[in-house]
């Protein structure tokens, strides 16, 4: 097999080679790993003539196939445990900077799921290489479930994992990426609930396995909570760190952190380009939710709620027209959702858009000043209850997209402290003070007069005279507290009953009969009806505003 070349052995180190053809040259070491690789190798020391340089050729392009084998994204060999097979180094334990959702949270055998993986964050490298993203059964993750469908073949390609067409999606080559979409195909035989799984590379030393994505579950079957409360589908913990300096945030109690008090409710904000990033996390049983407001009063408000419905986390725009049930947006406007269950607390997070479509009309844009309101409550069947406790409102407005702050707010207006103040003092001390005088001192003082009346009189009078006008004009001040009847529920109505009832008992004293008159048993019962059924609602009063 000599045909014209002659190969020896390199003097100085017999690892390497010597092809001598006319002129001669000395072939690379890459020649044996490539024979090595392949199981082509031989013993060198054996032969004197290996082979013909097109064989050599022909090696070198089966070595280049699989150097380059990984970067192309042909990873089968890494489905089952979803770890790129790079050799040198191990996961990055940094929190992974990508966001993973599906644009549904329900589906049933055949539906179609839309899955997008994009960057989460614009620190540092703002893109990544490599990607595997895979479904797996939440009850049993070593199980793949489903097929994909490809969006943009020209980044993404399908695998065959577990041997099954199409059971996985990964990329086609090391170009830079931040964003990709594919379809997730439910089978017939689907599980109740499915989790998607994502390996992320950013380079040889730096990639993410086994990234937890949302969890989607069948409709009609109920999941089973060991399978999926435990799983975090945000892996970023939220923290209060950053509050005043990098993001705006709205914290009850004041300088709370989420990270290690599960009693701290949370809200922060912050811009990322042309859309914010909002961070939501709080105590509750069935959700916590945040608005936007134009005033304090509830009512024409933007609102944005985390619903737990059993073991996971439905994130949903809506919008309040009073004090009603928050009417669900029909249009997905919600980017880059995520959601984690721990302890009893809720936490979500999400992007959206500063400016939205016109045909977003109950959606206020982003980069005007707004009061935040927040609160939280019970939910059952993904449906909200009356929040439990007053919303917690910030003190001023902000602007969302302006400089971050370190907000401050309140569950009490001062408006609705003095409110709460003058009825606690009207009704506990000043009209009972004037139903004592008139019961028990009429004998007192006979023959004493305070502008032709009685001394008794006079002062049961002023003690009942003096909260009703305070009453009128508080609530003349406070007309969208106690008087909108619209957005208050029932406190204002027994408010407007109260002061009625107030105003009608000293008007009705003016008009009394004569001590000795044949009818003065009629003033006598209206007069201590009304009194009675005036303490008897307010008192009800007080207790409704404060539950």
């Amino acid at each position: 097999m000599n045909h014209g070349h002659e190969v020896k052995f390199c003097s100085a180190n017999p690892c390497f080679l010597e092809v001598y053809h006319a002129p001669t040259t000395c072939f690379s070491n890459a020649w044996i790993a490539c024979q090595i690789i392949n199981g082509f190798a031989v013993n060198i020391y054996s032969f004197q003539v290996l082979m013909n340089m097109r064989i050599v050729l022909l090696l070198l392009s089966v070595c280049s196939e699989t150097v380059f084998c990984f970067s192309r994204g042909k990873v089968e060999v890494a489905c089952g445990d979803m770890t790129p097979q790079h050799g040198v180094s191990d996961p990055s334990t940094k929190d992974p900077p990508f966001n993973i959702i599906a644009d549904k949270s329900q589906f049933s055998p055949g539906d179609e799921i839309k899955v997008t993986l994009s960057m989460a964050s614009s620190e540092g490298k703002h893109y990544f290489k490599g990607f595997l993203i895979e479904a797996r059964n939440a009850g049993d993750l070593n199980e793949i479930v489903g097929s994909f469908k490809l969006i943009s073949p020209d980044i993404s390609q399908l695998l065959k994992c577990d041997n099954k067409e199409g059971s996985a999606v990964s990329h086609t080559s090391d170009s830079h990426k931040t964003e990709v979409q594919v379809i997730w195909v439910a089978p017939s035989d689907a599980p109740s609930s499915v989790q998607f799984l994502v390996t992320v590379a950013r380079g040889y030393k730096e990639f993410w396995v086994k990234i937890p994505g949302p969890v989607v579950s069948q409709n009609g079957i109920q999941t089973t909570t060991s399978t999926i409360l435990s799983r975090l589908v945000s892996q970023t913990m939220f923290t209060s760190e950053g509050c005043g300096s990098s993001k705006s945030c709205l914290r009850d109690p004041v300088g709370c952190d989420p990270q290690n008090d599960t009693a701290c409710h949370f809200l922060s904000f912050s811009a990322l380009g042309s859309s914010v990033m909002f961070e939501l996390s709080g105590s509750a049983e069935g959700y916590v939710s945040f608005a936007l407001s134009q005033d304090k009063w509830m009512g024409n408000d933007d609102v944005y709620l985390c619903i737990r419905d059993t073991n996971r986390v439905d994130i949903k725009a809506a919008y309040v027209s009073g004090r009603t049930h928050p009417i669900i947006s029909s249009q997905n406007i919600l980017k880059d959702t995520a959601w984690r269950l721990s302890d009893g607390v809720i936490q979500c997070s999400f992007r959206r858009d500063i400016h939205l479509p016109p045909e977003n009309l109950n959606r206020f844009n982003l980069d005007q000043k707004y009061y935040l309101f927040m609160a939280h409550g019970r939910a059952e069947d993904g449906r909200t209850h009356r929040h439990d406790r007053q919303p917690l409102i910030s003190t001023y407005q902000t602007k969302i997209t302006g400089p971050p702050e370190d907000l401050t707010g309140s569950r009490s207006p001062l408006l609705i402290k003095y409110h709460g103040a003058f009825m606690l003092i009207a009704w506990t001390s000043t009209v009972s003070a004037g139903v004592i005088m008139a019961r028990y001192f009429k004998p007192d003082w006979p023959e004493r007069n305070i502008l032709g009346q009685k001394v008794w009189f006079q002062v049961g009078c002023c003690q009942c005279v003096r909260p009703t006008c305070c009453l009128l004009r508080i609530k003349g001040k406070q007309m969208n507290i106690t008087c909108s009847l619209e957005r208050a529920g029932i406190h204002p109505y027994l408010g407007c009953v109260v002061m009625t009832l107030a105003v009608i008992q000293p008007v009705m004293a003016l008009f009394r009969p004569a001590p000795d008159a044949s009818r003065r048993y009629i003033f006598n019962w209206m007069h201590f009806g009304t009194g009675t059924v005036a303490q008897v609602v307010a008192g009800k009063k007080q207790c409704c505003q404060k539950s």
